[in-house]
């Protein structure tokens, strides 16, 4: 093979976790050191596209981030569902490629028209999922359809966000999240918190809960919608407060208490209960109690920061062959993930006057963690196996 296209035999190039976990954890570390930094008056925003700085920041956060995450775990996860080659090398640098080019062409003014700062910025998604189809669909893998159309309402929503600049199109986007989060804990928490503590003498085993599964993404889905059409009514209240039992019934299975012996597990459920959390609080809310602004960073900072931080840990460690172990510093990691987010949520609610200093704190505590996570783990990401097998 010529020389000039060694780089795309690099290990890290090798799984779709291994780019993208890493794009992911540099680009939360900078985008929220310079919204806390923001909020904080140092400087001033530095998007062209989205005038309003918080829309910037919760859309790089959703369709930054988090994209980034689930990308990387679901092209991962795609070639263990269907026993396909996972996309690698040329393929999933083109992928990189066209994440990278979404997060220039929102944040840096190149004098494009803005149609087609619109079309680069929400051209990843649709590459995922057609990359993911493939597969799926060759092998006719029916249960991991659902993906496809979370991904499909992903696009759809950012479409809709850079057309009319709402945050009900981010909200329905971080329910959507939700919705990945309960179906994708659903299967691996019970799963790896079973095989764990097996692995340590305990005679467990895991609850199939189909019908509470399949009740608890229709009420997310039914949440969703009623916190569009009917904030702030009897109806978000209701169905939030009935998706937070669903869910408080699903976890009661999973073993969480004796999973707090072991940081890799309880990650995973803390995530999980701010899940329930979020649902809870936007129960509160749609009964006037508290504002949706406050409240859906129970589901932000706390569920998707303990889910995302605790499976690119995880994935990182099992998918390159080392042993899944949470070393002090990963534990530090998961606790101050922990901390950030108790003070991201109840900090403005319980101290309101104080907000600025709980949002800034919160904001330094984040980018701590994952600057932690880049030292630790690019190396990890970086290397080859050290068992020999393939990345």
């Amino acid at each position: 093979m010529p020389k000039q296209f060694d780089i795309f035999n690099h290990p890290f190039l090798g799984r779709g976790f291994r780019p993208f976990f890493f794009l992911g954890a540099a680009y939360s570390f900078i985008m929220i050191f310079i919204w806390g930094s923001v909020y904080a008056g140092l400087i001033s925003p530095p998007s062209f596209l989205l005038d309003n700085s918080m829309l910037w920041h919760a859309h790089e956060m959703l369709y930054g981030y988090t994209i980034a995450i689930i990308a990387g775990f679901l092209l991962t996860a795609v070639a263990n569902w269907t026993g396909s080659a996972p996309a690698r090398q040329a393929h999933l640098f083109a992928l990189c490629l066209i994440w990278i080019s979404g997060r220039i062409v929102v944040n840096f003014d190149m004098g494009l028209p803005n149609w087609l700062i619109y079309i680069v910025a929400c051209a990843f998604i649709p590459s995922i999922a057609i990359t993911l189809s493939i597969p799926l669909l060759k092998s006719w893998n029916k249960r991991n359809f659902v993906f496809l159309a979370i991904l499909s309402c992903l696009s759809a929503l950012q479409i809709s966000f850079f057309i009319l600049e709402s945050k009900s199109a981010l909200y329905v986007a971080i329910m959507m999240v939700m919705i990945m989060i309960s179906l994708i804990g659903g299967r691996i928490i019970p799963a790896f918190t079973v095989a764990a503590l097996r692995q340590r003498g305990e005679k467990l085993f895991q609850t199939p809960q189909p019908k509470l599964d399949v009740a608890a993404l229709l009420s997310l889905i039914v949440t969703a919608i009623c916190l569009v059409f009917a904030p702030q009514s009897i109806f978000l209240s209701a169905a939030a407060f009935i998706s937070a039992i669903i869910h408080i019934i699903r976890l009661s299975r999973y073993h969480s208490l004796k999973a707090l012996i072991d940081p890799m597990l309880w990650i995973l459920h803390a995530g999980f209960v701010w899940l329930i959390i979020g649902l809870i609080l936007l129960g509160l809310s749609g009964l006037g109690v508290l504002p949706v602004y406050l409240v859906i960073h129970a589901f932000t900072a706390g569920a998707i920061g303990s889910m995302t931080i605790g499976m690119i840990v995880r994935v990182a460690l099992g998918h390159t062959g080392r042993s899944l172990i949470a070393t002090k510093t990963t534990l530090i990691i998961f606790s101050l993930m922990q901390v950030m987010a108790v003070i991201r949520v109840f900090g403005p609610i319980i101290l309101p006057d104080l907000s600025t200093y709980w949002i800034i704190s919160s904001a330094g505590l984040w980018s701590i963690c994952f600057a932690l996570y880049l030292v630790i783990y690019t190396p990890v990401l970086a290397s080859a196996r050290p068992d020999g097998r393939a990345a």
